[in-house]
């Protein structure tokens, strides 16, 4: 028979041994406490505790307050409480110690006979109550057993409804369940859905289901392959075939359950349609493929602007291929902002007109319907359109103050039709032969989509049209919103000579780069600084009137050097690859100028940025 706990509790460890050897005789477990923290300590981690034997007067807690204490806990409030007084107990504390709980009490001096045979009452008492808790445990399962039949056709009737209910709420899962001993193969309305089949006339079985299975498919996946791996949950992908022929990607998950011998019984689980996300994930790999191979097109065109880029001198050809990467970059960022569906060419007009907007904006006219071309043709256009713009800027309308040049498009029979007009400027004549800008025009739109190309060489000017063929022409995007404009420099010029601007720039040649514009326009470089915290350093120690922040620097956000510069009232610009609204909310004010580096951009931001205000000095935290 197990042994029985049975807990002594006195702060006098000498009483606790006399109790211990008193008590030795009945055989049973004794924990001795000589605290009241330490009894409800015990209490609490220990099981099975028959009888406690609690000394009336102790410190802090007396026996009166500990039993109170233990009562109170839902685990012992059948917890059979001997008191032990030294002291004359009279009724009303008899009263109180039975109010309370307690259920017997032993004066002191303890009679050895009497405290065993009190204790031993209880211990017995403990006992019976167990067995007759386990007698009880028999007969509810007695009772269970007979009632077993029952349970288990409300159990099926709860699966039913809950294959049910899964199927109805998902839409495109369905519920089943196998008989593994007979076969039999039950469905609920969602497979049918899935397999295409009419419930009417289609009775399912493991056979037929593996049938409508794709061949590359039904090996692996068969039942026998799946209960014979003899894991007792399963989760599989595999293809079926329609009755009309249609291929559908389903995802199965289930349940094998087995008998007490281990054989398996029977398998539930369910189904799901999961075409529409595998179609996803082929998406999602042919458009890594498609940015892959736009980025290696990309390259491939910067290449061979320069290697085909003729210039008299270094300076002019830094100045002719910038403007022509620039005119790739700008088509770049309309193409990102509707996913490489295509660019809008009123845009694209507008960005490769907007560095003439400032001295030339009632001479640049543009109109045309909205039309959006299809990512190729609009790099296309794009490089087309910046080389005109170069060549009009150099020689033609845009290289004098009288010149107008009126750029429009429209619809006209199988093709879009655009006229570059310039007029008022110095007489066009036509070349011995064509330049390198004009030729990228010619090949572009010519070679590239069969489009078309004619130049008109007048006294007013030149007058070049574009025609593009109609199958180069996308769906109308859904409306995006503009970016935020660069402030206009109203004409207040200031030199950058006496500045000294701070650059946080984690790419080398970038940051070699930006130096050099802002030595070749006088101002002072701090850094530049490849990582966040050389930045937030210099910020907090240097002197600098501006800064230059990229915005991601080497995997760090910049947000906590821009949030410093933004309380010590130090102006500062993003210059970075991500799209104006990546860019926190807080940084709405801030100047965001796009990779990659537009020197004159640079310049006209920085002179607006910093001529509007007296300079700034931050040095030592002041």
């Amino acid at each position: 028979m197990d042994k029985v706990n049975i807990l002594l509790i006195d702060d006098q460890p000498a009483k606790l041994l006399s109790y211990e050897v008193i008590l030795g005789e009945l055989g049973e477990n004794l924990i001795k406490a000589t605290s009241p923290h330490e009894a409800l300590g015990i209490l609490l981690k220990t099981e099975d505790v028959a009888v406690v034997l609690i000394d009336v007067v102790m410190p802090q807690l007396d026996g009166f307050q500990l039993a109170a204490m233990i009562r109170e806990h839902p685990r012992f409030q059948k917890l059979a409480i001997i008191f032990v007084s030294a002291i004359q107990v009279g009724e009303t504390d008899h009263l109180r110690g039975y109010e309370i709980g307690a259920v017997d009490y032993v004066s002191v001096p303890v009679v050895p006979k009497v405290l065993r045979a009190k204790v031993r009452v209880f211990v017995d008492l403990y006992r019976k109550t167990r067995q007759l808790e386990t007698l009880n445990s028999e007969l509810e399962a007695r009772v269970a057993a007979r009632t077993a039949e029952l349970e288990a056709q409300t159990e099926r009737l709860r699966q039913s409804e809950e294959r049910r209910s899964i199927a109805l709420s998902a839409g495109d899962m369905g519920s089943w369940e196998v008989d593994l001993a007979t076969g039999h193969l039950e469905w609920d309305d969602g497979p049918y859905r899935i397999f295409g089949v009419d419930p009417a006339h289609f009775e399912p079985t493991v056979e037929r289901i593996e049938a409508m299975m794709h061949p590359d498919d039904r090996q692996k996946n068969a039942l026998a392959a799946i209960v014979g791996s003899g894991e007792p949950r399963f989760q599989v992908e595999f293809r079926i075939v329609r009755p009309s022929g249609e291929v559908r990607w389903c995802y199965g998950a289930g349940i094998i359950t087995r008998d007490a011998a281990g054989n398996p019984v029977r398998m539930n689980g369910v189904t799901v349609d999961i075409t529409d996300r595998k179609r996803a994930e082929e998406r999602q790999v042919l458009l890594a493929r498609e940015v892959d191979h736009r980025a290696k097109n990309t390259l491939a065109v910067v290449l061979s602007v320069l290697r085909l880029t003729r210039a008299p001198t270094t300076k002019d050809f830094i100045a002719t291929v910038e403007g022509r990467v620039h005119a790739l970059a700008a088509t770049h960022n309309l193409l990102s902002a509707t996913r490489w569906e295509g660019a809008d060419l009123g845009k694209i007009v507008e960005e490769e007109m907007a560095p003439y907007h400032a001295n030339h904006r009632q001479r640049v006219i543009t109109s045309g319907p909205a039309v959006v071309l299809l990512p190729a043709t609009a790099q296309a256009v794009a490089l087309a359109l910046h080389e005109l713009a170069t060549n009009a800027a150099k020689y033609g309308a845009l290289s004098t103050e009288t010149g107008t040049l009126a750029v429009a498009w429209r619809a006209e029979g199988d093709a879009l039709v655009l006229d570059w007009t310039e007029t008022g400027g110095p007489p066009a004549a036509e070349p011995a032969r064509l330049g390198f800008g004009l030729t990228i025009v010619r090949s572009s739109i010519e070679a590239q989509f069969r489009g078309g190309v004619s130049y008109e060489w007048r006294r007013e000017g030149l007058r070049c049209r574009l025609s593009i063929p109609a199958a180069q022409i996308a769906a109308p995007p859904a409306a995006a919103e503009a970016p935020a404009p660069v402030p206009a420099n109203n004409g207040t010029r200031r030199s950058l000579a006496d500045m000294r601007l701070m650059v946080v720039e984690d790419e080398l040649l970038v940051s070699m780069l930006i130096e050099e514009i802002l030595g070749e326009l006088g101002a002072t470089v701090a850094g530049p600084y490849g990582r966040l915290a050389d930045g937030l350093a210099a910020a907090k120690a240097e002197r600098f009137d501006g800064a230059i922040l990229d915005l991601n620097l080497a995997g760090e956000s910049a947000d906590p050097l821009a949030d410093l510069l933004l309380a010590r009232g130090v102006p500062f610009v993003f210059i970075t690859g991500y799209q104006r609204e990546s860019i926190d909310r807080r940084y709405a004010n801030v100047p965001v100028l796009q990779k990659p580096i537009d020197a004159g951009a640079l310049e006209s931001v920085l002179l607006t940025l910093l001529g509007s205000e007296p300079l700034l000095r931050v040095a030592d935290g002041n």
